[in-house]
């Protein structure tokens, strides 16, 4: 068993480094792919899937709370889930469409810029911290799960409403 651990682990590392490098790569090409205009629509569809990440989050750990263990498994999935859809629109729509501008000024282009920033800072951090979550939480070894999730799930929560305000924020200025 702690052989197959180690090489789960040694993925969840694998692929916590490997998911941002592919992502600044696809963002980084300059010439854009023609998938279509309902492309344009996806960020909209992205901060949807924050939104709704958000609420599971809270609805998860009013769940586990409560010790409904088996509903808690299934909202945690679910979340986890829009999390991968969410990465999928992401890397879709900006190899698809060229970057936006936020247009604000004075101190508001501060406050977008510090959320932004923030915002893709931390979604680089919690990405193992929730692999390790939800194997642990899956696996039901409660006490891994317990430490790793003190981590992971303000940092989670914080990307998904952070996601949302840049959102909000940035939609003024779309050109389509």
């Amino acid at each position: 068993m702690k052989v197959e651990k180690k090489g789960l682990f040694s993925s969840i590392n694998v692929i916590s480094v490997v998911i941002p490098v592919v992502v600044a790569i696809l963002l980084g090409i300059r010439t854009k792919l023609d998938l279509g205009s309902w492309t344009q629509n996806l960020p909209f569809v992205n901060a949807i899937i924050n939104s709704t990440t958000a609420v599971l989050l809270i609805l998860g750990l009013v769940l586990i709370k409560n010790r409904n263990i088996s509903a808690h498994k299934l909202v945690m999935s679910a979340a986890f889930g829009l999390g991968g859809s969410f990465l999928v629109f992401y890397v879709i729509y900006h190899i698809s469409n060229p970057s936006t501008p936020y247009g604000g000024q004075g101190l508001i282009r501060y406050f977008y810029y510090f959320n932004l920033i923030t915002h893709i800072g931390a979604s680089l951090v919690v990405l193992p911290f929730v692999l390790r979550a939800y194997y642990y939480g899956w696996n039901r070894m409660d006490d891994k799960h317990r430490k790793v999730v003190k981590i992971a799930y303000p940092i989670w929560l914080y990307v998904s409403v952070t996601g949302v305000l840049a959102y909000i924020m940035i939609s003024p200025y779309y050109s389509f």
